[in-house]
């Protein structure tokens, strides 16, 4: 299980800053000063979306994607590497006339990993795209929402 460093409470915008005071200068006068903030501004309904939850999920989603791929592909291989070492015995028997064990299991080690494509491809369609999905039209709202401002 790995750790996810990522606070468990929303995120809080920082404080805004003080009002302009025309009298007071910061180092260097000519530097540009902030102007104020419109009176109007409405608060923002949900935390921006660099610190929105569904990114946490997303990450989650798209890890148990890449371990499923993963265990899938290396587990066979490495169960194929264990029975050679440690079984040879078992390996150099033979299925059919002429055909040995060993060479079969080599040669499945192709459909298990278009297998493992297959469980990558099928597992991002039905987790991490519509999560990915969900999180692109937050983004192109807030957009929206900015652009109005």
């Amino acid at each position: 299980m790995s750790y996810d460093p990522s606070p468990r409470y929303p995120y809080r915008p920082p404080d805004p800053p003080p009002p302009y005071d025309p009298y007071t200068y910061d180092t260097y006068p000519w530097a540009p000063q902030e102007a104020p903030e419109p009176a109007g501004r409405r608060p923002q309904r949900h935390a921006a979306l660099g610190h929105h939850s569904d990114l946490r999920v997303l990450r989650s989603a798209y890890r148990w994607q890449r371990r499923v791929a993963t265990l899938t592909a290396l587990g066979y291989f490495v169960l194929f590497l264990i029975l050679s070492a440690f079984a040879p015995s078992f390996m150099t028997s033979t299925v059919t006339d002429g055909l040995p064990t060993g060479l079969l299991l080599a040669l499945v080690q192709v459909p298990v990993t278009w297998l493992a494509v297959a469980l990558y491809e099928q597992t991002a369609r039905r987790r991490v795209d519509p999560i990915a999905d969900r999180i692109r039209k937050h983004a192109e709202l807030d957009a929206k929402r900015e652009g109005a401002r």
